[in-house]
């Protein structure tokens, strides 16, 4: 317990409270974003630790025993022993029932649940407990990717980066990631915590009690922040804000990728990619899994499956392909590798009683890189450039929780940061983040263009790093389902780019699975097709002809609405929202949006319904209020509210809502160098804001790009440029129905029928 209250004073928009047995800071960073932390704590997450600002000034008084921040339209009561109330417009929407130590368990005879082969789950000691008050009409959105629904109230989950292989159910407390993040949402208020903390924490959103959120932490300083906002989308864009936002994508990383682990040779990926020009599908990347190492040492080739590689990227790039490959944290023992004696000499590795802490992974005998050293991030960049020089075009981490296969490190194995010792507990889950980090920066700094790093371990605010995806999911209906909530949720936590296995890693998937998630892949942020040895292969051309048609069409529709996402992307970049996005998302008024799990809106102006149910042929869809929306492909009308969709084996279900202008690419262009571009104009006014850059590097934020502002009224089209310095496009159309026309001058009108 914190006990009374015995002082408070203020520097600038910081607030000190002095209690009895420590001391609490408040600093106001923004309305309705409130960092509460203990004294010298810092943070992993947020790289403008403090946030100190001259120009913010709270009133602070004291009210009897309390003190009282004021700030805009939140007020910020702190009572004795932390006990927190928060207000908006003089509305209480966040309470404390408790802040207090926990170090006692409960002791339960587990002994027949065990005899009888039941999973036995341990009590954890916490350090501290907070428990938060919630309304009965409340929703709880975020946690990053966790299993189950959208919404999150009534479940428990636990902040411990794990890999674990088996089919991933709704009882799973944890998975791969940790964002210890969530958004308390209803009609009247939304607001978010944040808690950064990164040692092992568990949320019970309302489980136990229907009315009261519980965060428990085993070890680590208070940190939290409260972020507010006038809506949800606020709330998103506020938080990150704080963990901040990925830069612009390259923009061939939005088409097509293809992967399994593993194409093993180079003749195979040579087949693989001439299959994909046969069937006249669109393909933009192959990813390389760890069998084109050298005996699984990170940073190597086999010359013998890969021989001359530097000649084989290229050759690919030739054929319109670019090269991601695998690279694992472990590193081999090996007294002949040069990595391995580098880490270990310079003492760049995980320890333990003074030794090199050696477990085992794919290599075999491996030690532990220690990321939260800048000295072995800037060494582990500079390896990455080198895989950059030899023609690779993106890098994939993976096993970066970290896995491991003798058993979890121990918590007290020590990880340097140059300066002193941080235990594996409290480095586990930010083990991904800081690898990330140094593959991003390493990456930028060997060409200065964008990086493409894709990881599976991560925490809060490594987005601003790499783009993430789900893990190892199988080949089952109800990991398709459970794909469009968790994408939703990565993105209300941060996560603009994301995506799942297409077709399931593990398992076999059947044709009608395939394609059905095909179909999903073609609107996911991240479209990959991967699956695991010993798995039926997913290229399409290994099922029939009938596969292959759909397969073509859903990835084609992907290239179509590429300039569109890109658009979105533009957003996420500057805003933080998210282009996959929750229904509610947009429609927060509409009640019957704050529970859709197997719909999802792509941007603000187009609704997809995949069919995500073996034997389907119609999907019962909710368009939401307050707008008409038209069939993506006929044009159709549909009013708000319920229909039953006609949704054959090869047909994905969208609508783009009135009044939608939507870019496309016509046919399939390079993404390199796209030259033309479609504007289909949709039944009713509105305008469109477009943009282009030269999708590789970040002269965009010198300003190098241009925008379109395309409005639509009574059917006179006008667009008009903001010319930054890229090069335009060769012809730009416009399409309303079957009708396209070229529009030829930039600021004229051009009339539709």
């Amino acid at each position: 317990m914190l006990g009374k209250i015995i002082d408070y004073y203020t520097i600038k928009n910081q607030v000190f409270i002095v209690f009895e047995t420590k001391k609490i800071i408040a600093t106001i960073i923004d309305d309705g974003i409130c960092n509460f932390k203990e004294e010298e704590t810092s943070s992993f997450a947020v790289d403008v630790n403090g946030f100190i600002f001259d120009y913010i000034n709270p009133v602070v008084e004291k009210i009897d025993n309390a003190i009282k921040i004021t700030h805009g339209r939140y007020k910020y009561v702190i009572n004795d022993n932390f006990i927190l109330s928060i207000y908006f417009d003089d509305v209480l929407i966040s309470s404390d029932i408790s802040y207090y130590n926990n170090k006692t368990n409960e002791f339960i005879d587990n002994s027949l649940l065990e005899a009888e082969g039941h999973a036995v789950n341990i009590e954890e000691e916490y350090k501290y407990i907070i428990s938060k008050k919630i309304n009965s009409n409340d929703c709880l959105y975020g946690l990053g990717d966790k299993t189950g629904f959208l919404n999150k109230r009534g479940y428990e989950y636990d902040m411990w980066n794990t890999d674990d292989p088996a089919p991933h159910v709704d009882s799973f407390k944890a998975l791969y990631k940790s964002i210890p993040f969530f958004i308390v949402f209803n009609k009247s208020y939304s607001y978010g915590y944040f808690f950064d903390n990164t040692y092992k924490s568990n949320f019970n959103m309302a489980k136990n009690n229907s009315e009261v959120v519980s965060i428990g932490f085993t070890d680590g300083p208070l940190n939290y922040y409260f972020i507010g906002g006038n809506n949800l989308k606020d709330v998103v864009s506020n938080y990150t804000y704080i963990t901040g936002r990925m830069d612009m994508p390259k923009r061939f990383t939005l088409g097509y990728h293809q992967s399994r682990w593993s194409y093993s040779t180079k003749d195979e990926v040579i087949k693989l990619v001439d299959n994909f020009k046969k069937y006249d599908i669109p393909l933009e990347c192959v990813h390389l899994d760890i069998d084109y190492m050298d005996g699984y040492r990170v940073f190597t080739v086999n010359d013998e499956r890969f021989s001359d590689f530097k000649n084989f990227t290229e050759e690919m790039k030739n054929k319109g392909v670019k090269l991601v490959t695998i690279i694992d944290p472990g590193v081999k023992v090996d007294s002949n590798y040069d990595v391995y004696n580098y880490i270990v000499k310079n003492k760049l590795v995980a320890t333990e009683n003074n030794e090199v802490y050696v477990n085992s992974v794919w290599p075999g005998e491996s030690v532990y890189p220690s990321f939260i050293d800048p000295k072995l991030r800037t060494y582990w960049g500079e390896l990455d450039g080198k895989m950059l020089d030899l023609g690779v075009s993106g890098i994939w981490n993976d096993m970066n929780e970290p896995a491991s296969f003798n058993g979890p490190l121990p918590s007290k194995v020590e990880f340097s940061d140059g300066n002193r010792i941080h235990y594996h507990d409290e480095v586990h889950n930010i083990y991904g983040h800081y690898m990330a980090k140094a593959t991003y920066e390493g990456m930028k700094k060997h060409n200065n263009e964008r990086p493409f790093v894709i990881t599976r371990a991560c925490y809060a605010g490594t987005q601003k790093y790499s783009t993430v995806w789900t893990g190892d999911n199988h080949s089952i209906w109800s990991h398709l389902q459970m794909a469009i909530p968790q994408i939703c949720n990565l993105g209300l936590s941060g996560f603009a780019f994301a995506g799942c296995d297409v077709g399931g890693f593990s398992s076999d998937a059947t044709k009608e699975l395939l394609i059905r998630w095909a179909e999903l892949g073609a609107i996911t942020p991240l479209f990959r097709n991967h699956s695991a040895m010993g798995t039926k292969r997913q290229e399409p051309w290994q099922f029939d002809d009938e596969t292959i048609s759909i397969y073509r069409k859903a990835v084609k529709l992907r290239y179509e609405l590429i300039p569109y996402y890109y658009d979105l992307f533009f957003e996420a970049a500057n805003t933080g929202i998210p282009a996959f996005r929750a229904v509610v998302l947009e429609y927060p008024e509409d009640s019957n949006t704050y529970e859709i799990n197997d719909e999802v809106m792509l941007g603000a102006n187009i609704l997809a319904s995949p069919v995500v149910e073996q034997g389907k042929r119609n999907k019962l869809v909710y368009l939401p209020s307050g707008t008409n929306w038209y069939d993506y492909y006929s044009y159709d009308k549909f009013e708000p509210g319920y229909h039953i969709y006609d949704a054959p084996l090869d047909k994905l279900p969208l609508f783009v809502k009135e009044g939608a202008i939507i870019p496309k690419y016509p046919n399939y262009e390079s993404l390199d160098d796209p030259k033309n571009i479609i504007f289909e104009i949709y039944p009713g006014d509105g305008t469109y804001i477009h943009y282009q850059d030269n999708g590789v590097d970040f002269n965009y934020e010198e300003g190098e790009y241009n925008i379109y502002e395309i409005s639509h009224i009574d059917g006179n089209i006008r667009i008009d440029l903001s010319y930054n310095g890229y090069k335009l496009y060769d012809k730009i159309y416009i399409k309303y129905k079957n009708n396209i026309q070229e529009y030829k001058e930039i600021g004229t009108i051009l009339k539709i029928e």
